[in-house]
């Protein structure tokens, strides 16, 4: 008998530490590969992005700042089915955020609350709707602080830093994937 109970004492506390394991997993289940990425800079007071490679058929797209937090908000653009293709855009203006006049398929759905400023920020997530993506994260006040110190073909993309079309083209799909490119594995 006190078998058996060694035994099943022996079963629960590695039960226990496979679930604890489990549960510490920090990767998301669907998480892509390797990091995906989207580049911003702000030129002239215009918050400007560059999705690396062109995303095709977006219907939506997305800006959250301060996501997860008491502060978080955003600004949603709709364009008509099939969708638009969108790689570069002028998202919005500091100060009062008013977003630059696109004048094209994709109109602001859901504007930013009057008044916010979208410079005093901490974080910037980014993502579209319609073609299969990933979403992408930038510091914002990496991206103000820094732009003025790279030149105008020179995005910020996350951890992967400040790139040009040719750090781009050689970097995608071996140390991250812009928020299009499909998932190699």
């Amino acid at each position: 008998m006190a078998d058996i109970t060694e035994r099943l004492r022996a079963a629960c506390a590695a039960l226990l530490v496979v679930a604890a394991a489990a549960a510490c997993d920090t990767e998301a289940q669907f998480a892509p590969s390797l990091p995906p990425a989207a580049g911003f800079r702000v030129d002239d007071g215009v918050l400007k992005l560059w999705t690396g490679t062109p995303c095709q058929g977006v219907i939506g797209m997305r800006l959250i700042f301060d996501s997860g937090t008491k502060q978080s908000t955003q600004q949603e653009w709709t364009a008509p089915k099939p969708g638009v293709q969108v790689e570069r855009m002028d998202l919005l203006r500091s100060g009062e955020g008013s977003p630059p006049d696109s004048g094209g398929p994709l109109q602001v759905r859901t504007p930013l609350p009057a008044g916010y400023d979208w410079t005093k920020a901490s974080s910037i997530v980014f993502s579209v709707d319609g073609p299969k993506a990933n979403g992408a994260r930038a510091d914002v006040a990496q991206v103000l602080r820094e732009s003025a110190q790279h030149p105008a073909d020179s995005y910020l993309f996350g951890r992967q830093g400040w790139m040009t079309a040719s750090d781009v083209q050689r970097e995608n799909q071996k140390t991250f994937l812009t928020i299009c490119t499909p998932d190699p594995d």
